[in-house]
Parts: C-alpha cells; sequence; structure tokens
C-alpha cells in the first residue's frame, strides 16, 4: 500500500465517482480507476460499490477512510515541517472552499498571498457533501483552513469566523400563484417544488432546520451544487428556492417576501484549533491574514 494509493482513494471518497476524482487529481480516468483496482487487491477488500453515478464506500472503504486520512494528512505535515524548518512561510496549504464565496473574491486572494509566499503551494478542495465533509476533513488535518457555511454550533475542535452575513431571499417564477406582497407563511410553501444543495451543504442545511423548527416537510426536486445557480433554474420554472441576499437574481424570477424570522446566510473562515504545533501553522496564519484584508477591502464604499 502506497501514499499515493491513499490520495486516490480520498480523493474518490471526497467526490463521490471516479471521474471527479480524476478531474481533481488532474489524471485520466482509467489511471484512476487502476490505482483503486490495485489497491483494493493489495488490501484483498472491495473498497467501493460503483453505480452508474457514485462511487460508494463499503464497509471496507469506510473503515479504511480515517486512517488514509490520517496517513495522507500526517505525510504532508512531514513535508511543511522540513519546509518550515527555515525562514519565512512555506510548504502545502489545503484549503476547503464552498460554491458561494462572496464577498471574498479568491483568485484575487490567491495571487496576492503566493506572490506574498512564493514558497507555499496552495490546493483548492471542495467536497461532495459540502460544508459537513470540509468541517471533518478539518478535524482530521486533511485540510488546514476552509471557507464553510455551518449555521450550527461548531465542533469542539474547529474555530469559526464569520466573514460576512446575508439575509435570505425567496425565489419564485414569474407569475407563480403564490406570488403576492404580502409576505407568506412557510406553511403555504411546503408543498411547494424546491430547490437547494445536496445534503451537507450550508444552504440546504439552514433550510431544511428552518422547516423541521417549523414542523413542515417540503420536497427538493432538484439538487445543486452551486447557489449562485439556483435563480436560473427558479426561472426555467423548476421550483422555488432559498438564496443568500449575495446571489443572483435572474431575470423571470420574483423576490417573494417570507415570514421566517432571522434566516441568515453566513460565510465563515474555519481553522483547527491549536492542540499542539501544526508545520502549516504559519501559512495558516498568513492566510488568514490575508482574508481578513480581503474582507476589509470588499466593505470599503467605492470611490
Amino acid at each position: 500500500m502506497e501514499l499515493r494509493q491513499l490520495e486516490v482513494f480520498l480523493a474518490v471518497v471526497e467526490t463521490g465517482t471516479i471521474s471527479a476524482a480524476a478531474r481533481r487529481l488532474g489524471s485520466a480516468q482509467s489511471a484512476v480507476s487502476t490505482v483503486v483496482r490495485t489497491l483494493e487487491e493489495d488490501l484483498g477488500a472491495t473498497l467501493f460499490t460503483r453505480t452508474s453515478r457514485r462511487a460508494v464506500p463499503t464497509d471496507a472503504g469506510r473503515a479504511l477512510l480515517p486512517e488514509a486520512r490520517r496517513l495522507v494528512a500526517g505525510a504532508a505535515h512531514a513535508r511543511a515541517a522540513v519546509r518550515e524548518a527555515g525562514d519565512g512561510v512555506a510548504g502545502p496549504l489545503a484549503v476547503g472552499v464552498v460554491t458561494t464565496m462572496h464577498p471574498v473574491a479568491l483568485p484575487r486572494l490567491l495571487h496576492r498571498f503566493t506572490t506574498a509566499h512564493p514558497r507555499v503551494s496552495v490546493s483548492l478542495r471542495v467536497f461532495a457533501d459540502g460544508s459537513r465533509g470540509l468541517l471533518r476533513a478539518l478535524v482530521d488535518g486533511e485540510l488546514d483552513v476552509a471557507f464553510v457555511s455551518w449555521p450550527f454550533r461548531s465542533p469542539a475542535a474547529v474555530e469559526l469566523r464569520t466573514l460576512v452575513r446575508t439575509s435570505f431571499r425567496l425565489l419564485l417564477p414569474q407569475g407563480h400563484p403564490l406570488s403576492s406582497e404580502r409576505p407568506l407563511e412557510l406553511a403555504e410553501l411546503a408543498g411547494e417544488q424546491w430547490i437547494d444543495g445536496p445534503p451537507g451543504f450550508g444552504n440546504r442545511l439552514q433550510v431544511d432546520a428552518l422547516f423541521d423548527r417549523a414542523g413542515a416537510r417540503r420536497t427538493v426536486r432538484l439538487e445543486v451544487p452551486d447557489v449562485s445557480t439556483f435563480g436560473q433554474y427558479v426561472a426555467a420554472g423548476l421550483g422555488v428556492a432559498f438564496v443568500p441576499g449575495t446571489a443572483p437574481v435572474p431575470a423571470g424570477v420574483r423576490e417573494q417576501p417570507v415570514a421566517v424570522g432571522d434566516l441568515a446566510w453566513e460565510l465563515s473562515l474555519a481553522t483547527a484549533r491549536p492542540t499542539g504545533e501544526r508545520p502549516t501553522r504559519r501559512a495558516v496564519a498568513a492566510f488568514c491574514e490575508e482574508v481578513a484584508r480581503d474582507v476589509r477591502r470588499s466593505r470599503r464604499p467605492p470611490g
């Protein structure tokens, strides 16, 4: 069993498919399949149940998962420790991201950060189960820092710093029968077909919790991983959606008042609480400082 095999195994688990793992790793899909098959042969166990849409870990795969994360993270930390033995900020920095990053302009931020710290190599990671997966990977040491949308109490091992907080908006297709100047009650919306993120995504977690508190149930008709595109699907008549106030609202969509109290979407920066010497501590600290500067810039009035 080799480190590269474990890295490929983790990529398949986190992205949910062989093809998505191949894109993340910059490898051919056939090469990823070969690595997984070889690992299964080495271990004498089937690690995934493969369907036309997903690669789902078996019991053996789930048993391997925490050890694979520990070994891969340990190797990355070992490399970082050697690089950081010299002066300055250096080493790999694994950054988890969500699909909605406003007001953080990530490309601009990364350009400034890597220009200031050329010895840091940054890898951006997304997870098939959204913010839930990002926080789990952060606790496991697989990520160094993550942008998350997490409406609940953070895990004890994680520190969350709120970057932006914005109200949710309810989007209906133009001409929808429920369109009204008065705020709708949540119970009136329970029977609608909903557009939302997959389970584990911040938007989905927040709205599911809202309906649970109201004792109402809803049907998510369409799962879309990018909340910034929800409005396009609403405009096409596929359903209704709650979106953060930062999400675009296209033509053909009505913003409908709704009586839901203080329902807000947050983007936070998550880091692991210090439990000892982390080899990437300097890179994480420098990255957090750059994020804070970027958010401050975005809040300045123009002119």
